[in-house]
């Protein structure tokens, strides 16, 4: 089940979506949360009051530092190794991890 969602999250994110917009990114849906591609694929989702970025190794570890952040897992008990989770009280960040995944993704 997905985690609820604030007002004040879906802002955030769409602000994060618009300014990628120049990029070619899209808008779109991943088991049913609200994601983040460039062509098929998917480089930032929305999940609960966080956003989660496909990040390669450097940026993934200087995330992980920030508190409250985590790796992402979607609930099914397994971790993915390359994603993370950047909780709502740190949307600061979230533009510069959105740049960094789409660097990562696009490659």
């Amino acid at each position: 089940m997905m985690p609820k969602v604030s007002d004040a999250a879906v802002a955030a994110y769409e602000e994060v979506a618009a300014g990628l917009e120049a990029g070619g990114v899209v808008r779109g849906s991943m088991f049913g949360m609200p994601c983040l591609k460039i062509g098929k694929k998917v480089l930032a989702g929305m999940y609960g009051d966080a956003m989660t970025f496909k990040l390669p190794p450097e940026p993934r570890e200087r995330a992980l530092a920030l508190p409250g952040v985590e790796q992402f897992d979607p609930g099914m008990g397994r971790p993915m190794k390359e994603w993370v989770r950047i909780p709502l009280d740190q949307s600061a960040v979230w533009p510069q991890y959105a740049a960094e995944a789409l660097e990562y993704v696009a490659g």
